[in-house]
């Protein structure tokens, strides 16, 4: 039933020593669901296996843009066959009319009679009705088989029914002597090798948008986007954090924005000027709240993120972005990779000491995984929740 499919190790250990079948089904369910990510939202990515008899019978997972479900799909997979088999999904059923009818009821129809989930669903026109809908129709219902994979991988659906925020994946590159840039002024520096730099192209291609500061857009000129055979269609929204919109309307961010979209999210005494001249290259502006210092709020920019139907953000900020991120504890997931060469001078630290420590704080973040890419190292770590 699994051959073909990478199980990651957490999820593949939990299903083998619970030496439970609706573990390693729920676990293959959670693999599947992952190919959605970064092309559903505003939908959570989910997973759905319809099993009878020990035979895989039909599967699902969300289509692009949120629909349809995953369920749905498994479904019409699994057709007649769906009658009293068991249905495998990552994430409670809908309960609730939207664009779509509820799976709940599509399950029902579908004489499905036992089905097996990893979360409750805390959407408030879900939180729990979909499994009580199954029960009252008669369905045997399990819940919370492999929840804390599943929440990992739904972290940004549900931190924004729950926080109004998108879940946040920040990524550093580092020196091995700790730097991510030289002295101010100095030539941007190459940290890592060919086969990370790819990875970090399939990281943004696995997230809704891409977020940077303006330091960092003024200074590398990026072009943020997915580069990698195959994935030219993947698109993910280009953001920028500018106070004072000083994002150069000359900037590749700027000359591309026509091809692939891009927000930049200001504060409310920006220039009427510079918004008319971004805005005529095809940049979408957005004025939000500003701090005590005057800068775009983080939780202002969030909360609009999340409103607008984004999940997950994977952010290329510089060091002082970053470090805003992680002192106010938006920082959920952190890529830091550590290249092969010092910079062997004075610099600017990826990460000064303060904020270094909350990755070995044990209440703050723990590594989920550590890893070469090539010459250079890996170490991925969550925060805690």
């Amino acid at each position: 039933m699994t051959a073909g499919l990478i199980l990651p190790a957490g999820e593949l250990a939990a299903a083998a020593n619970l030496r439970d079948e609706d573990a390693r089904y729920m676990a293959a369910a959670l693999n599947l669901a992952r190919r959605g990510l970064g092309r559903v939202a505003p939908n959570p990515a989910v997973g759905a296996l319809v099993v009878k008899d020990g035979v895989l019978v039909g599967r699902g997972v969300t289509g692009h843009g949120g629909r349809p479900h995953a369920e749905t799909i498994a479904l019409q997979n699994a057709g007649s066959a769906a009658k009293g088999a068991t249905l495998y999904v990552t994430l409670e059923p809908c309960s609730h009319h939207g664009h779509t009818p509820p799976c709940a009821d599509a399950i029902i129809a579908a004489g499905i009679s036992r089905v097996v989930s990893a979360l409750n669903d805390p959407d408030a026109r879900v939180s729990g009705e979909g499994h009580a809908r199954l029960r009252a129709a008669g369905i045997d219902v399990r819940t919370d088989v492999l929840a804390d994979a599943a929440m990992r991988l739904n972290l940004g659906h549900i931190l924004r029914s729950t926080q109004k925020r998108p879940m946040l994946c920040l990524k550093l590159a580092e020196t091995i002597d700790g730097y991510a840039a030289g002295a101010a002024g100095a030539p941007r520096l190459a940290i890592t090798g060919e086969a990370a730099n790819a990875h970090v192209h399939m990281m943004r291609a696995l997230h809704d948008a891409i977020l940077i500061g303006s330091g960092t857009a003024i200074a590398d000129d990026p072009l943020l986007t997915v580069r990698l055979p195959g994935l030219d269609a993947v698109k993910p929204l280009r953001i920028v954090l500018d106070s004072m919109l000083a994002l150069p309307a000359g900037s590749r961010l700027a000359v591309t924005a026509s091809s692939h979209p891009t927000l930049v999210i200001t504060t409310e005494s920006a220039s009427a000027q510079k918004t008319a001249d971004l805005a005529a290259k095809g940049i979408e502006i957005m004025p939000v709240a500003s701090g005590a210092s005057g800068h775009v709020d983080l939780a202002a920019a969030l909360a609009y993120l999340a409103a607008r139907g984004l999940t997950r953000i994977f952010c290329e900020g510089g060091p002082h972005l970053a470090a805003a991120l992680l002192r106010h504890g938006f920082a959920d997931e952190i890529i830091l990779l550590t290249g092969a060469a010092a910079l062997g001078r004075p610099g600017l630290p990826a990460i000064d000491v303060a904020d270094r420590a909350f990755l070995s704080d044990p209440k703050r973040y723990h590594l989920r995984e550590e890893k070469m890419i090539g010459p250079d190292r890996l170490r991925h770590y969550e925060r805690v929740v």
